[in-house]
Order: C-alpha cells, then structure tokens, then sequence
C-alpha cells in the first residue's frame, strides 16, 4: 500500500524588482512583531562602513547613506563603536567625550543620521568608555602637568615605591609591555593605573567628581544627541577586580541618572565573563552580552552537534530572570573582539549559515557584527576583524573604505553585496531571511525555550520555542549529512511548516522527518 507522503519544499527567493525603487535599490523588511530592544541590533565600526567624503575612511554620513540598505536587511537598532575624538584608529581612547572624531564627520552629521535613523524607527546606540581615558586627554595631560590639579585626583596614582617592590624583574624591564597595570610618567614619582595599557590611564570613581563627569556626558548625548542608550564598555573594570560589588553599585547609580535624562534610555554591558559573574550586574545593566550563547553558537557548529548550547542557554535565562525578571539577553555570536564567525569555521559558509540560524530562533535580543550577513573573514590582530565592509567589486568610486589593505575580506574571497543582492543563495539573503522570520514571529521574538532532546539525532539542535498560547517546534541539522527523526508525542501536533531554507520530507503515516544537509524547518501547531 503506498503511504501518504508530504514533501515539503520552500524555495525561498529574494526580493527584486518588486520591492525595489530607483530611489531605494535593496529589499525592504515587513512590519515588525516585537519593539526593540526585542529585535535586531547591528553593530558597526564607522572607520570600515562607508565612506562620503573619499579619504578612504568611513563617516556618519556614510552610515545614513546607507540606513535604507539596513532598513531592508531588518535592523531595528545600531550600535555605533566609539566616534569621540581620539589618537588611535580604535578609538577606544577618548580625547573628547562630547565630540565626534574629525574623521567620521561633526555633530550636525551626528544629529542628521539619528534623526534620519529615528525617522526610519531605527534606534541609535553608541559606544561609551567611562572606564579610562585617552592618555592624551586634557585631564590627564593636566593631571600629569600638576601634580597639585584637581585632576591628578581623576586618576589612580601610587608611591613608585611601594609597586616596584611587588612587580618582578621581567616587569620592570620595559614600560610600553609591562604587564603589570602600572605605569610611569618621567620624572614623577608616582605610577598610574592603566587596566588596558598605558595609553588608557583608568578613572579615579572614588572621586565624586569623577562620577559628576559621567553623568554629564550622558545626558549631553542622551539629551543634546538624541541617542537611545549606550553600550558600556569594560563595565566589570570600573574598579579593580576585588571591588566587584563597588562595580555593581556604581552602574545601579548610573542608570538612575540616565533614567532621569531619558526613561527608556537603552543600557547594555560588556561583561567578558561567565554567566556567575555577569549576574549581579542586572540590576544596574538590565541588559548584557551572552559571551556563553556566542561560544556554545561557534562551537555547535564547528563540531556539528548542539552540545548544551539549548540546555545551557535555558539555564542562564532562568538564572538571569530570578535575579532581573526585565533583563534583556543581548545574545551574539562574536564581535569586533573576536575572530569572525567565518574565519572560525574555516571559511566554510554552510556553518557561517548555521550560526546565524541558531542565533536568530533562540531567545533573547540579537546583536549582528556588520559584514557577517555577507560573510566576511577576520582573524586577530584586531585591526583584521574590522576590515572594510565589502560594498562593490573593485571598491572604485564606491564608498567602500581603504583606511586598511584588507587580508582577509577581498573580493576574491567574500561575494561583494552588489553580488550578492543577485543570488538568492547567498549569505546575504539567509541572513535576510531568518531576520525576517524573526521579526515577524511574537513567539521568536518574545518566546520561552524549551529543549527537545528525546528521540533527536546527535546532530539535530531542536527545541521548542514557547509565548501565551502558541508554541514552534525549531530544527536544525547542524551535519553535512541528511537527518531522520520519527515524530512522537506530544510534538505530533506540529504539522504546519512555516519555514523551511531546504527540501524537507514530513512522511505524514511513519511520522518521519528529513532533514537535508545543513538546513532548518520550523513546525506549528
């Protein structure tokens, strides 16, 4: 007798000429499901962006040139990596907290590119490093000047003395790569503290005046900028390691303060440790960087099976939401700090692919690294993570960037996105897809996570995602190989496929499923 047999297949084209203008030549999103900060942020260090003015160096005005691009690709929100003046191409050294680098534009170019950001309901975040200055700051240059400024007491200063006796002969040696957290200045007597190196001097918070700082510079960009919030850098660093629960307290104070500038003012923390650590921030950094969720990501599908990514993640969660029942997840998969997804798996795009797929249908808030929607390569030293987004072939006359010869985003190595806008296939419009499908999905968005692990292959990820009354049963075939499962109860209730980026066959009298290669299909009930 010959079963009954549903073979699914959704071919998944992109966007052209029907959502196209003359004006606007990339693909618009759909209405969205969830109001950020539940959606998608995209992160983008202006230096390699897009360049207006042709010194080979991206610019706001690049970045507002192009807002219809990220409008099209889904993006509810940037976040901008610093843009104050500073010595370094980084610019994690500021010089001028309430200005913007010479090389990115002025403020009327700030102002122009939030209010046509906010026009197009995108938020704008920007960096803020309150942890240390530029050493080449105005109050560091004083406090080094005179002794007896009032801005000596800006900065943590100790006896010459009393540090070299505790610092050992190799770190003596050579100031510029001393490993110690100490630092010198010729002829004073006195050494200051640097946590990063001596070209970041850390700020003094045990001085009131100090902390008055702060919040001045925050509510000048949330108040006189417009911005939506901020994303706090090195936020476990504020104070030395072993005064923790002074770290705690001091961002509690600081949100405060923002709240009284803007009510819904956007906090999200960088706290490089695990999730132990990371906890007692939520009270004053309701939202933080999942570091976990990125390594779990990275390594599921390097090894090509889900490990604890799903069990872990949940646990996490639940942990966060007994301490902070509002934090929000900023979950990711890696960062201007980190070798890039594709460099991680080897350039292979069918796992880059299944990165992007686990992030965007697992819970909590997504941040996107720009460039990772086409692919882009990177490897350490940091300057290589950060190449020039790949805009064109050739990069002639097009606003792509040149601030660095690329060595591993080039155009024989990374479809360009003009290319890419071209093959449905392409890394571009996965990404745009699975944005999509988030976007529009209240049960992505908002959604609870449950794993499923019974009767699952090794190499599936599978796990159901849970909001009110409506349920998705989510599977991802990490492998290079087809996958089986026979379906029992209670996931016999999951008949209608809502999304599917490959040919999947539902055998509906042996409740079979199978999944090709690489590839996800999301079921309701």
């Amino acid at each position: 007798m010959k079963s009954s047999i549903l073979l699914v297949i959704v071919i998944l084209v992109s966007c052209t000429s029907t959502d196209q203008d003359d004006q606007n030549p990339y693909p618009q999103a759909h209405e969205l499901a969830g109001n950020w900060p539940f959606a998608v942020t995209y992160e983008i260090f202006v230096q390699s962006f897009y360049d207006t003015d042709g010194d080979g160096i991206g610019d706001l005005n690049g970045i507002t040139e192009k807002l219809d691009y990220l409008k099209g690709l889904g993006i509810e929100a940037l976040w901008l990596m610093p843009i104050s003046p500073s010595p370094s191409y980084h610019k994690y050294d500021v010089t001028d907290y309430k200005d913007i680098h010479p090389d990115y534009g002025t403020k009327q170019d700030f102002k122009r590119l939030v209010k046509e950001a906010h026009d197009r309901n995108i938020k704008i975040v920007i960096d803020l490093v309150v942890n240390h200055t530029a050493r080449d700051h105005p109050w560091f240059q004083e406090a080094i000047k005179n002794p007896k400024s009032k801005y000596r007491d800006y900065y943590v200063w100790a006896k010459r003395d009393s540090i070299v006796q505790s610092m050992t002969k190799e770190e003596l040696q050579d100031d510029s790569d001393n490993p110690t957290n100490w630092h010198s200045v010729e002829g004073d007597d006195e050494l200051y503290f640097g946590y990063f190196w001596g070209g970041m001097p850390d700020l003094n918070f045990d001085n009131l005046a100090v902390q008055q700082e702060i919040f001045e510079i925050g509510r000048f960009w949330l108040q006189e900028m417009d911005v939506d919030g901020f994303r706090l850098d090195a936020a476990k660093h504020i104070f030395t390691d072993d005064r923790a629960t002074d770290n705690h307290l001091w961002w509690i104070t600081f949100r405060k303060e923002m709240r009284k500038a803007k009510p819904d003012v956007f906090l999200v923390g960088e706290v490089w440790s695990d999730a132990e650590e990371v906890a007692p921030y939520l009270e004053g950094l309701p939202a933080l960087f999942n570091f976990d969720v990125g390594r779990a990501i990275t390594s599921a599908v390097l090894e090509e099976k889900p490990g604890d990514l799903v069990q872990r993640h949940k646990e996490i969660q639940e942990y966060y939401a007994s301490i902070n029942p509002d934090y929000i997840d900023a979950i990711f998969i890696t960062n201007h700090d980190q070798n890039r997804i594709a460099s991680e798996v080897n350039g292979d795009l069918n796992k880059a692919r299944m990165a992007a797929s686990l992030l965007l249908t697992l819970p909590g808030s997504p941040f996107i690294y720009y460039g990772e929607e086409l692919g882009m390569l990177g490897r350490k030293p940091d300057e290589n993570i950060r190449e020039p987004f790949n805009w064109v072939i050739d990069g002639t006359g097009t606003g792509e960037t040149s601030w660095i010869s690329p060595e591993y985003t080039t155009d024989t190595t990374v479809a360009p996105l003009i290319k890419q806008l071209e093959d449905s296939l392409s890394m571009y419009h996965h990404y745009r897809r699975f944005i999509d499908l988030r976007n529009n999905s209240a049960v992505l968005t908002y959604g609870s996570m449950e794993p499923v692990e019974k009767n699952t292959p090794p190499a599936v990820c599978a796990f159901l995602r849970i909001y009110d009354q409506d349920s998705l049963w989510v599977l991802h075939n990490l492998s290079r190989k087809e996958q089986e499962l026979v379906v029992q109860e209670p996931f016999t209730k999951f008949k209608l496929p809502i999304f599917s980026d490959g040919s999947h066959t539902i055998d509906t009298v042996t409740k079979k499923i199978v999944l090709p290669p690489y590839s996800s299909l999301i079921l309701e009930d």
